[in-house]
């Protein structure tokens, strides 16, 4: 029976539960907090699964609360990494542009990108960097958008949760590391990735990414097991009922056992550590639309369940 781990706010703070289809379904004897599960994962899997097959106290799904499932030790994210964002970005943004783009007309240059692209996907390392996990907030909580931030951005994406401790380990070994898929949301500052004042040194990753609330996180962490194809979900955005985003991790360029192996030969990933796999297609700065107070964000993959936030602004 699948089923997905999640934290619900309770009167006294949150309980952990597994989630069946509309229900949701208390852990008697195992609410030790879902990172400790994790940490736990290879015995406490077919515990879960007994519990989540015997049903007991299972109730309404729509009548809970749901907080992000925990906070992450590390957070990493995988930029750059879906084709027609990619291309999008770099045809709409001069930034992003290198010399050899510049002087060519729209389709030389769309051509040139896309070539770019297919070698990205079959040659190249990914570009990874860090968010702090001060950034994560919950599925359904408040996104505040900085006073200082001008073009907050949502990038809704396939989050990857580790389950067993991984250290130079190979992409045919790394899918044994992983417990399950999460929705996650990286919300950006957009005008500030790149600064004007120190361009030649690189992208400021955490004046763009690691404002408090960047990170929407959740519902719940849905076991691989359960995952048939994790190139086969659709990822799904809107911004007060208008979609932008709706596309499917097909287009992801460097799979899942690549950044599992590339991270993994320069840190130690831990169980519970989350890797944002990339943002396909559809953000803001494609439509030169940016999130503001009283916008609210419904994000869903496949199987996964789905995200509301309200944005607001920062008192």
């Amino acid at each position: 029976m699948s089923f997905g781990l999640a934290s619900v706010r309770t009167q006294g703070g949150t309980a952990t539960m597994l989630v069946a289809g509309d229900m949701v379904i208390p852990i008697e004897g195992e609410d030790r907090g879902v990172l400790a599960l994790l940490d736990d994962w290879d015995k406490a899997l077919p515990r879960l699964e007994a519990i989540a097959l015997a049903g007991v106290g299972a109730r309404d799904a729509a009548a809970v609360e749901f907080a992000a499932p925990y906070l992450p030790r590390q957070i990493f994210c995988t930029g750059a990494n879906y084709r027609r964002h990619v291309i999008g970005l770099i045809m709409g943004d001069s930034a992003m542009r290198t010399a050899e783009h510049e002087g060519l007309g729209d389709e030389e240059r769309r051509a040139q990108v896309e070539k770019m692209m297919d070698e990205r996907a079959n040659n190249e390392l990914p570009y990874c960097f860090i968010k702090l996990p001060s950034c994560v907030t919950g599925p359904q909580d408040e996104v505040i958008l900085p006073r200082n931030v001008v073009k907050p951005d949502w990038e809704l994406e396939l989050g990857v949760v580790i389950g067993k401790r991984a250290h130079h380990v190979t992409p045919e070994q790394a899918m044994e590391h992983v417990a399950g898929y999460v929705v996650v949301n990286d919300v950006t500052a957009r005008e500030h990735i790149f600064r004007r004042d120190k361009s030649a040194i690189g992208a400021d990753w955490l004046s763009g990414k690691c404002f408090p609330t960047f990170l929407p996180f959740g519902p719940m962490i849905v076991p691989r097991q359960f995952v048939a194809d994790p190139y086969d979900l659709t990822i799904r955005l809107s911004v007060n009922g208008t979609v932008y985003q709706d596309e499917s991790t097909r287009d992801m360029m460097i799979g899942i056992e690549r950044q599992i192996a590339f991270l993994s030969d320069r840190v130690i990933l831990m169980p519970g550590d989350v890797i944002c796999t990339g943002s396909p297609y559809g953000n803001g700065s494609a439509f030169g639309v940016f999130l503001q107070p009283g916008d609210v964000m419904e994000g869903t993959i496949s199987g996964l369940g789905t995200q509301r936030n309200p944005c607001v602004a920062e008192a």
